[in-house]
């Protein structure tokens, strides 16, 4: 073949681009050093009557504002001086040293016009690292003056921090001038959080009251559109009858008639205010007949008891608290080889169960555990509901799926034994854990799956559990001995400490135990009998809290009514309730 008709020779070796790094670096630093000699320097940016010698170059490259002075028709783009207005000098030295540098100092007294600087000149980075300085930095005594200024520019992250530290300080700062300079508008966005931190509703209206009157004339005409902002639900009737006759509010044409349209048609939206809810262990009278439940906080010294009507507390098969503070009764009702579940939650503004018209039908099992050893938890928002079958040696467990308003079923758990009673299921970060003396299982939502885990070897029996953090807490019926286990190694530990008044003198009977978790604090109720000089039984309660630092248990020295008050479930329920809701008798 003639070597003309040869195919020519294709090489397989493919291009490829080299980036020298060191070249990029020395390249911004010859360009300082440039700027430091003052060399090649072809226009004079004046400031405040400050010059400052630069490379049209660099400006051009750095920064879009500069570019288009530079590169268009504009008069500046042809001047060796160009007059820079609304800018301060000292800051505008700062941007020269970033543009050739690539270092940006910045501090507390120098952020807000550093960050006004890079907004007109378009520096991103600037602007970018001014906003998350200023949100790290959010001080009480700078808050409010942050916050209007973060307004004006329309800093998200900024305004969030302040306002979290307005609401942490509002009766402080309300008590001042802070307020007085705000425009309505950032006020009323205030004043509508469920955040604000106030013990009373009365404090919202007295801060609104010295805005206005902080300019008169010219503030009066907004009070009836701040009104509806104040939350009349949370004021008693003496409280909103003082509010109408206030001078104010009959000045102002339209007030009157906008509190009375509030409290008449009510806003179920608006939520109590932070400061005027409280953390609350939820007990249950367990005498016969009774539909007490008992709100309290040992630590705060608070315990207020609610009895509502027959029909007004579901007969409960199964009760949870949600990560969104919702509480939730869980119903069943035995039909023909099946039982009809209904799900209430409760209505923390009526104090009340109501039906979230939710109604299915489980085909459970007929020889399920008994109703109070049944669970009802929650795992990223979805509920979940366990029952054990004695016979089958399993679990069996149905989610409710809110999207199409139905139970579904879910992988099933078999047991290795039902010696010891199922009453310990909980939820945990993002799994469900199922607990005794002898077994431990964790369920896995995304996967539908069921795995292994390490049980509690050396505890008598698994009586009560409660999750706090990543770590699993629980003891034995007598209360002698606390295990905590950490998911996260799937380990045990013991915890020491043990009180020497565990068994009281006089003790009739069991404690009954029951873990629970309360402002961040692992606290146990003991409920147990005690005789009374006459023989008489009688019911008394303890509660203590654990010092995880002294590894000890504190007696909280409860005043708990002398009654039989069980929790609901291998925990007591803890719920973030409002004060002013609860109709019923303060114990305090």
């Amino acid at each position: 073949m003639a070597a003309a008709d040869q195919e020519p020779h294709v090489s397989t070796v493919r291009p490829r681009s080299y980036q020298d790094q060191s070249y990029l670096y020395g390249f911004l630093g010859t360009v300082g050093d440039l700027q430091k000699a003052e060399v090649l320097q072809h226009v004079v940016l004046e400031v405040e009557g400050r010059r400052f010698p630069c490379h049209r170059l660099v400006l051009s490259a750095a920064s879009p504002y500069f570019r288009a002075m530079f590169t268009s028709d504009m008069a500046e783009s042809r001047q060796k001086t160009v007059v820079l207005q609304g800018l301060d000098a000292g800051v505008f030295d700062k941007i020269l040293s970033y543009i050739y540098s690539g270092t940006l100092h910045v501090s507390l007294d120098k952020v807000q016009p550093l960050y006004q600087a890079a907004d007109l000149l378009q520096l991103d980075y600037v602007r970018d690292t001014c906003s998350s300085y200023m949100a790290m930095n959010v001080e009480r005594s700078t808050c409010v003056d942050l916050y209007k200024f973060a307004d004006i520019f329309s800093i998200d992250i900024v305004q969030k921090a302040c306002l979290q530290l307005i609401h942490r300080n509002f009766v402080e700062i309300a008590s001042g001038d802070e307020l007085s300079s705000l425009s309505v508008n950032l006020l009323t966005e205030i004043i509508s959080h469920d955040e604000l931190d106030v013990k009373e509703e009365t404090i919202v209206w007295e801060a609104v009251v010295r805005w206005v009157q902080h300019s008169r004339e010219d503030r009066l005409h907004h009070l009836h559109s701040i009104l509806p902002h104040i939350r009349f639900n949370l004021l008693t009737s003496d409280d909103t009858a003082a509010i109408l006759e206030h001078p104010l509010v009959r000045e102002d044409p339209g007030s009157s008639e906008v509190i009375r349209t509030v409290v008449q048609i009510g806003n179920s939206n608006q939520k109590p205010r932070l400061g005027l809810t409280m953390e609350m262990a939820l007990l249950f009278n367990t005498e016969r007949r009774s539909n007490e439940i008992l709100f309290m906080n040992p630590q705060e010294g608070k315990y207020i008891s609610c009895s509502y009507h027959p029909e007004g507390l579901p007969d409960s098969s199964a009760m949870t608290v949600t990560s969104d503070n919702n509480i939730h009764i869980l119903e069943t009702k035995e039909l023909e080889h099946e039982n009809q579940l209904s799900l209430f939650k409760y209505n923390h503004e009526k104090n009340m169960w109501e039906n979230e018209d939710m109604s299915s039908v489980f085909k459970g099992p007929e020889d399920n555990f008994k109703p109070h050893n049944n669970h009802l938890v929650e795992v990223d928002g979805t509920l979940y509901y366990i029952v054990g079958v004695r016979s089958r040696y399993m679990l069996q467990m149905i989610q409710y799926n809110r999207h199409i308003n139905q139970w579904q079923e879910c992988a099933e758990l078999a047991l290795e034994s039902t010696s010891n009673i199922v009453r310990t299921v909980l939820s945990c970060g993002s799994h469900l854990y199922f607990l005794t003396s002898e077994e431990m299982h964790c369920y896995d939502p995304s996967e539908d799956t069921w795995c292994k885990r390490t049980p509690p070897w050396g505890i008598p029996e698994v009586f009560t559990a409660v999750a706090m953090g990543t770590e699993i807490f629980c003891s034995d019926y007598d209360f002698t001995k606390t295990m905590v286990y950490n998911t996260e190694s799937d380990s045990w530990q013991t915890l020491q400490g043990w009180p020497d008044l565990l068994h009281p003198e006089h003790v009739v009977g069991d404690l009954y135990p029951r873990l629970f978790v309360l402002e961040n604090k692992l606290h146990i109720l003991l409920n147990y009998n005690t005789s009374t000089m006459d023989s008489q039984l009688e019911d008394r309660n303890l509660v203590f809290v654990y010092d995880r630092y002294a590894d000890a248990w504190r007696d909280l020295k409860a005043t708990l009514p002398n009654k039989n008050y069980r929790a609901h479930g291998s925990h007591c329920l803890v719920a973030r309730i409002s004060l002013p809701y609860l109709k019923g008798h303060n114990n305090t």
